[in-house]
């Protein structure tokens, strides 16, 4: 038989083994990690969309919490461990684009290299919140304070490659003002601070900010998004605020380690589209401050390096380092 011909032959036979093997998958639980602690809105969507995948796939689906350096270690977690199906990453991946510039040195995976993305499964908006004592009722008068006193405003963040602070940064450049970056260990402290005056504004999550908005500790000056949000509705837009092109949210999904069998990727992506249609989990995900979404693994890739770009173009503009 000519080289080539055992070429095909090998090639036939590893496909069909995987073709096989899909077939009878899932036979044992899943493991979902989720690169960050618990509480936090990656937390909430893996737990919803793990349970109800379980019931899909006929196996339990476990929530492993691998939390640390801005999501990096659960990150790193998957990637390295084997393409089977059976390890799956709840990517907070908007956070993971900002590390694949900003922590580029560091990191021992690669995003695009070592991961393979199931779906994008929600989108998570932010509010731009200032403490009651800044004298700013929009963002026009906070612009206008902030551009009069450079430096006198500080922000909080949940860490210094976090969507919060790229937010924030994207802010400063496009309003041309100057203002202080306070990073914390995640959005818990940092909203203890904001709201205790120790910092004066901060982009973070609905979940995060809305019962303190609501209870008047916090002011919300805009939201970033197309359309109001229903849970706030007198909250105006970015660009009803003045900002416009100034869509800024965290988008999560579902990755497996690189050359997971195609056929595996394409039945976990159905069942989270079954899923993520159910009215049930669009109000859980929504409770959570979560805009469900689905889309195909191609599609969820080149969102991927949609994020990767832009926020690598802002890293260098604002030279901003991993502090």
């Amino acid at each position: 038989m000519k080289p080539i011909a055992w070429l095909f032959l090998a090639v036939l036979i590893l496909a069909s083994g995987d073709l096989l093997a899909a077939q009878s998958y899932p036979t044992r639980p899943l493991r979902m990690i989720v690169p960050f602690p618990p509480g936090g809105a990656a937390d909430a969507i893996g737990r919803v969309l793990a349970q109800k995948l379980g019931e899909a796939m006929g196996q339990q689906v476990v929530v492993d919490n691998r939390a640390g350096a801005s999501g990096n270690i659960g990150a790193e977690t998957v990637a390295k461990s084997p393409a089977d199906g059976y390890t799956l990453l709840l990517g907070a991946l908007t956070s993971h684009a900002i590390n694949y510039t900003l922590e580029r040195g560091t990191l021992r995976y690669d995003l695009k290299r070592d991961l393979d993305p199931v779906s994008i499964v929600g989108t998570v908006p932010y509010l731009l919140v200032v403490h009651p004592s800044v004298p700013a009722d929009s963002l026009k008068e906070l612009i206008v304070f902030a551009r009069a006193y450079p430096k006198r405003l500080t922000y909080a963040s949940s860490g210094a490659g976090a969507p919060q602070r790229l937010a924030a940064e994207m802010l400063k450049l496009r309003a041309n003002i100057d203002m202080l970056h306070v990073p914390f260990k995640g959005s818990g402290p940092a909203i203890v601070a904001l709201v205790g005056g120790e910092v004066s504004t901060a982009f973070e999550s609905i979940p995060a900010t809305l019962s303190h908005v609501n209870g008047g500790k916090l002011r919300a000056l805009m939201a970033t998004t197309r359309q109001r949000l229903p849970m706030l509705p007198a909250v105006p837009t970015t660009a009803e605020a003045g900002l416009k092109d100034f869509e800024v949210s965290s988008a999560f999904g579902v990755l497996v380690p690189a050359r997971t069998a195609w056929v595996i990727v394409d039945r976990m992506n159905a069942e989270l589209g079954t899923i993520l249609q159910l009215p049930e989990v669009r109000q859980r995900l929504l409770d959570q401050g979560t805009f469900a979404a689905h889309r195909s693994p191609g599609v969820a890739r080149e969102s991927i390096e949609r994020e990767i770009a832009m926020w690598a173009g802002l890293v260098r503009k604002a030279n901003l380092q991993s502090d």
